[in-house]
Protein backbone atom coordinates (compact mmCIF):
# COMPACT_ATOMS: atom_id res chain seq x y z
CA UNK A 1 0.00 0.00 0.00
CA UNK A 2 1.22 2.97 -0.79
CA UNK A 3 1.43 6.17 1.30
CA UNK A 4 -0.72 8.14 -0.52
CA UNK A 5 -3.43 5.51 -0.24
CA UNK A 6 -2.88 5.74 3.80
CA UNK A 7 -4.18 9.58 3.64
CA UNK A 8 -7.86 9.92 4.09
CA UNK A 9 -8.72 12.88 1.85
CA UNK A 10 -12.16 12.60 0.90
CA UNK A 11 -13.83 11.81 4.04
CA UNK A 12 -17.84 12.60 2.31
CA UNK A 13 -18.26 9.92 0.83
CA UNK A 14 -18.90 7.37 3.78
CA UNK A 15 -22.41 5.16 3.76
CA UNK A 16 -24.06 6.20 7.28
CA UNK A 17 -27.27 6.83 7.38
CA UNK A 18 -28.58 10.34 7.01
CA UNK A 19 -31.38 12.23 5.32
CA UNK A 20 -29.32 15.15 4.94
CA UNK A 21 -27.00 16.61 2.84
CA UNK A 22 -23.43 15.88 4.29
CA UNK A 23 -21.99 19.05 5.22
CA UNK A 24 -18.17 18.98 3.56
CA UNK A 25 -16.08 21.84 5.33
CA UNK A 26 -11.99 22.56 4.86
CA UNK A 27 -11.00 19.44 7.00
CA UNK A 28 -14.07 18.14 8.35
CA UNK A 29 -17.11 16.40 7.44
CA UNK A 30 -20.57 16.53 9.40
CA UNK A 31 -23.22 13.33 8.55
CA UNK A 32 -26.47 14.62 10.93
CA UNK A 33 -28.44 11.30 12.19
CA UNK A 34 -31.57 10.73 11.18
CA UNK A 35 -33.78 11.55 14.04
CA UNK A 36 -34.70 8.31 14.87
CA UNK A 37 -30.28 7.23 15.31
CA UNK A 38 -30.00 10.55 17.19
CA UNK A 39 -32.60 9.33 20.11
CA UNK A 40 -31.51 5.81 19.97
CA UNK A 41 -27.91 6.81 20.69
CA UNK A 42 -28.67 9.23 23.37
CA UNK A 43 -30.51 6.58 25.34
CA UNK A 44 -28.50 3.84 24.75
CA UNK A 45 -24.79 5.27 25.57
CA UNK A 46 -25.91 7.84 28.34
CA UNK A 47 -25.26 10.99 26.49
CA UNK A 48 -25.92 13.89 29.07
CA UNK A 49 -28.17 15.86 25.94
CA UNK A 50 -31.59 16.37 25.75
CA UNK A 51 -33.64 13.52 24.46
CA UNK A 52 -34.67 14.94 21.34
CA UNK A 53 -31.04 16.44 20.35
CA UNK A 54 -29.86 16.23 17.04
CA UNK A 55 -26.56 14.24 17.24
CA UNK A 56 -23.90 14.31 14.07
CA UNK A 57 -20.79 12.26 13.12
CA UNK A 58 -17.86 14.50 12.53
CA UNK A 59 -14.98 12.87 10.56
CA UNK A 60 -11.77 14.60 9.92
CA UNK A 61 -9.43 14.99 6.78
CA UNK A 62 -5.63 14.33 5.92
CA UNK A 63 -6.48 17.07 3.84
CA UNK A 64 -4.19 20.50 4.71
CA UNK A 65 -5.31 23.80 3.94
CA UNK A 66 -3.74 27.46 4.09
CA UNK A 67 -5.08 30.57 2.74
CA UNK A 68 -8.41 29.61 2.30
CA UNK A 69 -7.53 26.78 -0.18
CA UNK A 70 -7.25 23.50 -0.36
CA UNK A 71 -3.83 22.22 -1.20
CA UNK A 72 -2.10 18.74 -2.99
CA UNK A 73 1.09 16.74 -3.59
CA UNK A 74 2.65 14.66 -6.41
CA UNK A 75 2.23 11.04 -6.15
CA UNK A 76 -1.21 11.56 -5.28
CA UNK A 77 -0.58 12.68 -2.15
CA UNK A 78 -4.16 14.76 -1.37
CA UNK A 79 -3.51 15.14 2.33
CA UNK A 80 -0.33 15.22 4.92
CA UNK A 81 -0.06 11.92 6.23
CA UNK A 82 -1.13 11.44 10.00
CA UNK A 83 -2.87 14.80 10.39
CA UNK A 84 -6.26 13.81 11.17
CA UNK A 85 -5.51 11.88 13.92
CA UNK A 86 -2.56 14.35 15.49
CA UNK A 87 -5.31 16.87 15.26
CA UNK A 88 -8.06 15.17 16.64
CA UNK A 89 -5.79 13.58 19.37
CA UNK A 90 -4.40 17.33 20.20
CA UNK A 91 -8.16 18.43 20.76
CA UNK A 92 -9.22 15.72 22.47
CA UNK A 93 -6.47 15.90 25.00
CA UNK A 94 -7.20 19.54 25.60
CA UNK A 95 -10.86 18.91 25.82
CA UNK A 96 -10.55 16.15 28.82
CA UNK A 97 -8.11 18.67 31.07
CA UNK A 98 -11.28 21.82 30.39
CA UNK A 99 -13.75 19.12 31.72
CA UNK A 100 -10.93 18.10 34.75
CA UNK A 101 -11.03 21.79 35.68
CA UNK A 102 -14.24 22.77 35.86
CA UNK A 103 -13.76 24.87 32.76
CA UNK A 104 -16.95 23.81 30.42
CA UNK A 105 -17.95 21.23 28.41
CA UNK A 106 -17.60 20.78 24.62
CA UNK A 107 -19.84 19.52 21.54
CA UNK A 108 -18.20 15.94 21.89
CA UNK A 109 -20.03 13.52 23.56
CA UNK A 110 -18.03 10.01 21.97
CA UNK A 111 -14.85 9.44 20.44
CA UNK A 112 -15.60 6.06 18.49
CA UNK A 113 -12.41 6.01 16.42
CA UNK A 114 -9.37 8.34 16.30
CA UNK A 115 -10.56 10.08 12.95
CA UNK A 116 -14.39 10.81 14.17
CA UNK A 117 -16.70 12.63 16.97
CA UNK A 118 -20.15 12.09 17.78
CA UNK A 119 -21.30 15.63 18.39
CA UNK A 120 -24.24 17.30 19.54
CA UNK A 121 -25.50 19.98 17.62
CA UNK A 122 -24.78 23.36 19.22
CA UNK A 123 -26.12 27.22 18.18
CA UNK A 124 -22.76 28.49 17.79
CA UNK A 125 -21.42 31.78 18.53
CA UNK A 126 -20.55 34.01 15.21
CA UNK A 127 -16.98 35.05 16.29
CA UNK A 128 -14.16 33.44 15.76
CA UNK A 129 -12.43 33.66 19.46
CA UNK A 130 -8.63 34.84 19.08
CA UNK A 131 -6.21 35.23 22.05
CA UNK A 132 -2.72 36.22 21.36
CA UNK A 133 0.36 36.61 24.09
CA UNK A 134 2.77 37.31 21.23
CA UNK A 135 2.63 39.94 18.40
CA UNK A 136 3.39 38.36 15.03
CA UNK A 137 2.03 37.21 11.92
CA UNK A 138 -1.08 39.26 10.67
CA UNK A 139 -1.31 41.53 13.56
CA UNK A 140 3.29 42.14 13.07
CA UNK A 141 2.58 42.71 9.65
CA UNK A 142 -0.34 45.40 10.74
CA UNK A 143 1.84 47.04 13.59
CA UNK A 144 4.85 47.15 11.10
CA UNK A 145 2.93 49.70 8.61
CA UNK A 146 2.18 51.84 11.84
CA UNK A 147 -1.40 50.33 13.21
CA UNK A 148 -1.93 50.27 17.06
CA UNK A 149 -5.26 49.96 17.72
CA UNK A 150 -6.80 46.23 17.46
CA UNK A 151 -10.17 45.01 18.11
CA UNK A 152 -10.46 48.44 19.60
CA UNK A 153 -7.10 48.01 22.02
CA UNK A 154 -4.47 50.41 21.46
CA UNK A 155 -1.16 48.84 21.72
CA UNK A 156 1.76 50.16 23.10
CA UNK A 157 4.71 51.66 20.56
CA UNK A 158 8.50 50.21 20.02
CA UNK A 159 7.53 46.58 20.55
CA UNK A 160 9.61 43.96 18.89
CA UNK A 161 8.86 41.51 15.96
CA UNK A 162 7.57 37.88 18.34
CA UNK A 163 7.96 39.43 21.47
CA UNK A 164 5.92 38.66 24.49
CA UNK A 165 2.44 41.08 24.70
CA UNK A 166 2.17 43.23 27.88
CA UNK A 167 -1.12 41.36 28.72
CA UNK A 168 -2.92 38.31 26.89
CA UNK A 169 -5.08 40.21 23.43
CA UNK A 170 -8.56 39.34 22.55
CA UNK A 171 -8.75 40.49 19.08
CA UNK A 172 -12.26 38.67 17.80
CA UNK A 173 -13.35 38.47 14.38
CA UNK A 174 -16.43 37.55 13.02
CA UNK A 175 -17.26 33.85 11.63
CA UNK A 176 -19.10 33.89 8.34
CA UNK A 177 -20.14 36.90 6.17
CA UNK A 178 -22.97 38.79 9.01
CA UNK A 179 -25.43 41.24 7.75
CA UNK A 180 -27.01 44.60 8.78
CA UNK A 181 -24.71 45.16 12.27
CA UNK A 182 -23.59 48.93 12.09
CA UNK A 183 -19.96 49.17 11.98
CA UNK A 184 -19.00 45.61 10.80
CA UNK A 185 -18.87 44.84 6.99
CA UNK A 186 -20.43 42.22 5.77
CA UNK A 187 -17.07 40.50 5.00
CA UNK A 188 -16.36 36.79 6.07
CA UNK A 189 -13.31 37.30 8.87
CA UNK A 190 -13.47 41.09 9.70
CA UNK A 191 -12.12 42.21 13.16
CA UNK A 192 -14.61 43.27 15.54
CA UNK A 193 -14.83 45.07 18.87
CA UNK A 194 -15.81 44.05 21.97
CA UNK A 195 -17.86 47.23 21.47
CA UNK A 196 -19.60 46.09 18.22
CA UNK A 197 -20.11 42.80 19.89
CA UNK A 198 -22.07 44.38 23.14
CA UNK A 199 -24.50 46.51 21.46
CA UNK A 200 -25.03 43.52 18.82
CA UNK A 201 -24.72 40.88 21.15
CA UNK A 202 -27.90 38.99 19.39
CA UNK A 203 -26.85 39.42 15.89
CA UNK A 204 -23.43 37.37 16.91
CA UNK A 205 -25.79 34.65 18.53
CA UNK A 206 -25.39 35.43 22.38
CA UNK A 207 -28.45 34.24 24.27
CA UNK A 208 -27.67 37.44 26.79
CA UNK A 209 -25.42 40.40 27.23
CA UNK A 210 -23.36 38.92 30.41
CA UNK A 211 -22.48 35.80 28.15
CA UNK A 212 -19.67 38.11 25.99
CA UNK A 213 -17.85 37.67 29.67
CA UNK A 214 -18.40 33.84 30.30
CA UNK A 215 -16.54 33.57 26.41
CA UNK A 216 -13.85 36.23 27.54
CA UNK A 217 -13.38 33.94 30.47
CA UNK A 218 -13.59 30.54 28.92
CA UNK A 219 -11.10 32.23 26.49
CA UNK A 220 -8.60 32.89 28.77
CA UNK A 221 -9.15 30.34 31.08
CA UNK A 222 -8.82 27.73 28.10
CA UNK A 223 -5.56 29.44 26.66
CA UNK A 224 -4.17 29.44 30.29
CA UNK A 225 -4.55 25.73 30.74
CA UNK A 226 -3.28 25.10 27.21
CA UNK A 227 -0.27 27.30 27.54
CA UNK A 228 0.65 26.28 31.32
CA UNK A 229 0.99 22.57 29.83
CA UNK A 230 3.10 23.52 26.41
CA UNK A 231 5.24 25.20 28.90
CA UNK A 232 5.88 21.48 30.60
CA UNK A 233 7.30 20.75 27.16
CA UNK A 234 9.34 23.48 26.50
CA UNK A 235 7.09 24.76 23.93
CA UNK A 236 4.93 28.37 23.56
CA UNK A 237 1.44 29.09 23.47
CA UNK A 238 1.58 31.93 20.90
CA UNK A 239 -2.02 32.59 19.97
CA UNK A 240 -5.14 30.61 18.98
CA UNK A 241 -8.89 30.42 17.92
CA UNK A 242 -11.50 29.26 20.06
CA UNK A 243 -15.09 29.05 18.75
CA UNK A 244 -18.03 28.53 20.88
CA UNK A 245 -22.01 27.56 21.05
CA UNK A 246 -24.74 26.62 22.83
CA UNK A 247 -26.43 23.54 23.91
CA UNK A 248 -29.33 21.86 26.20
CA UNK A 249 -28.37 19.41 28.31
CA UNK A 250 -30.53 16.63 29.67
CA UNK A 251 -32.24 18.47 31.94
CA UNK A 252 -32.73 21.16 30.09
CA UNK A 253 -30.67 24.13 30.94
CA UNK A 254 -28.75 26.41 28.42
CA UNK A 255 -24.89 26.05 28.55
CA UNK A 256 -22.24 28.03 26.52
CA UNK A 257 -19.50 25.43 25.64
CA UNK A 258 -16.28 24.99 23.33
CA UNK A 259 -16.51 23.93 19.82
CA UNK A 260 -14.70 22.53 16.88
CA UNK A 261 -11.28 22.29 17.97
CA UNK A 262 -9.21 23.66 20.46
CA UNK A 263 -5.34 24.01 21.16
CA UNK A 264 -4.16 22.09 17.57
CA UNK A 265 -1.13 22.93 15.47
CA UNK A 266 -4.32 24.23 12.59
CA UNK A 267 -5.74 26.53 14.94
CA UNK A 268 -2.92 28.04 16.65
CA UNK A 269 0.87 28.94 16.51
CA UNK A 270 3.43 27.40 18.83
CA UNK A 271 7.03 28.03 18.88
CA UNK A 272 9.56 25.50 19.90
CA UNK A 273 10.80 27.47 23.65
CA UNK A 274 14.39 26.18 23.61
CA UNK A 275 14.96 28.13 20.02
CA UNK A 276 12.62 31.33 21.03
CA UNK A 277 15.40 31.34 23.90
CA UNK A 278 17.94 31.71 21.19
CA UNK A 279 16.04 34.21 19.53
CA UNK A 280 15.19 31.36 16.67
CA UNK A 281 11.30 30.62 15.80
CA UNK A 282 10.59 26.85 15.32
CA UNK A 283 6.89 26.57 14.09
CA UNK A 284 5.48 23.59 15.81
CA UNK A 285 2.41 24.74 14.07
CA UNK A 286 0.32 25.16 10.13
CA UNK A 287 2.09 28.55 10.44
CA UNK A 288 5.22 26.43 8.77
CA UNK A 289 3.34 25.15 6.12
CA UNK A 290 1.83 29.26 5.54
CA UNK A 291 5.61 29.94 4.84
CA UNK A 292 6.94 27.74 2.90
CA UNK A 293 4.09 28.48 0.56
CA UNK A 294 4.62 32.29 0.49
CA UNK A 295 8.41 31.12 0.01
CA UNK A 296 7.60 28.28 -2.72
CA UNK A 297 5.32 30.67 -5.33
CA UNK A 298 7.22 34.12 -7.17
CA UNK A 299 4.28 36.27 -5.74
CA UNK A 300 3.19 36.13 -2.12
CA UNK A 301 0.83 39.02 -2.69
CA UNK A 302 -1.44 36.07 -4.52
CA UNK A 303 -1.81 34.40 -0.54
CA UNK A 304 -1.74 37.30 1.14
CA UNK A 305 -4.36 39.54 -0.92
CA UNK A 306 -7.84 38.55 -0.37
CA UNK A 307 -8.89 40.55 -3.67
CA UNK A 308 -6.97 37.70 -5.87
CA UNK A 309 -8.98 35.10 -4.49
CA UNK A 310 -9.38 33.49 -7.95
CA UNK A 311 -5.67 33.40 -8.44
CA UNK A 312 -5.16 32.13 -5.72
CA UNK A 313 -7.64 29.07 -6.04
CA UNK A 314 -5.90 28.54 -9.20
CA UNK A 315 -2.40 28.32 -7.65
CA UNK A 316 -3.75 25.27 -4.91
CA UNK A 317 -5.39 23.40 -7.87
CA UNK A 318 -2.60 23.80 -10.85
CA UNK A 319 0.36 23.23 -8.17
CA UNK A 320 1.22 19.90 -6.73
CA UNK A 321 3.44 20.60 -4.05
CA UNK A 322 6.69 18.40 -3.61
CA UNK A 323 6.01 15.18 -1.71
CA UNK A 324 8.84 15.68 1.05
CA UNK A 325 7.38 19.30 1.67
CA UNK A 326 4.14 17.42 3.02
CA UNK A 327 5.90 14.70 4.87
CA UNK A 328 7.92 17.66 6.46
CA UNK A 329 4.12 19.07 7.69
CA UNK A 330 3.66 15.24 8.75
CA UNK A 331 6.69 15.38 11.20
CA UNK A 332 5.45 18.32 12.57
CA UNK A 333 1.99 17.40 13.03
CA UNK A 334 2.72 14.09 14.27
CA UNK A 335 6.11 15.77 16.32
CA UNK A 336 3.92 17.89 18.17
CA UNK A 337 0.57 15.54 18.91
CA UNK A 338 3.18 13.23 20.62
CA UNK A 339 4.39 15.70 22.86
CA UNK A 340 1.43 16.71 23.81
CA UNK A 341 -0.64 13.53 24.66
CA UNK A 342 3.21 11.59 25.57
CA UNK A 343 2.36 8.84 23.73
CA UNK A 344 3.09 7.57 20.02
CA UNK A 345 0.17 8.33 17.08
CA UNK A 346 -1.03 5.21 15.82
CA UNK A 347 -1.19 5.70 12.01
CA UNK A 348 -4.25 3.15 10.34
CA UNK A 349 -3.38 1.54 6.99
CA UNK A 350 -7.19 2.40 5.97
CA UNK A 351 -8.97 4.66 8.09
CA UNK A 352 -11.56 4.61 6.06
CA UNK A 353 -12.66 0.98 6.27
CA UNK A 354 -12.08 1.05 10.31
CA UNK A 355 -14.89 3.82 10.57
CA UNK A 356 -16.79 1.90 8.32
CA UNK A 357 -16.74 -0.99 10.59
CA UNK A 358 -17.10 0.37 13.96
CA UNK A 359 -20.14 2.63 13.04
CA UNK A 360 -21.34 -0.43 11.75
CA UNK A 361 -20.99 -2.67 14.73
CA UNK A 362 -20.35 -0.66 17.80
CA UNK A 363 -23.25 2.35 16.62
CA UNK A 364 -26.16 0.84 14.49
CA UNK A 365 -25.48 3.56 12.05
CA UNK A 366 -24.03 1.65 8.75
CA UNK A 367 -26.67 -0.59 6.94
Amino acid sequence: MSLADKVLAVNNDLPIRTDKPVHSGKVRSVYWLTDADSKRLIRDKGYDVASDAPLAIMVISDRISAFDCIWHGEEGMNGVPGKGAALNAISNHWFKLFKEQGLADSHILDIPHPFVWIVQKAKPVMIEAICRQYITGSMWRAYEKGEREFCGIHIADALQKDQKLPELLITPSTKGILQGIPGVPAVDDVNITRQNIEDNFAAFNFSKVEDISEYEKLLKEGFDVISNELGKIEQIFVDTKFEFGYVIDKAGNEKLIYMDEVGTPDSSRIWDGAAYKEGKIVENSKEDFRQLLLNHFPDPDILLNKDRMAERSALARDNALPVAVLMKISETYIGIAEKVIGQKIKLSDNPKAEIVEILRKDYGLID
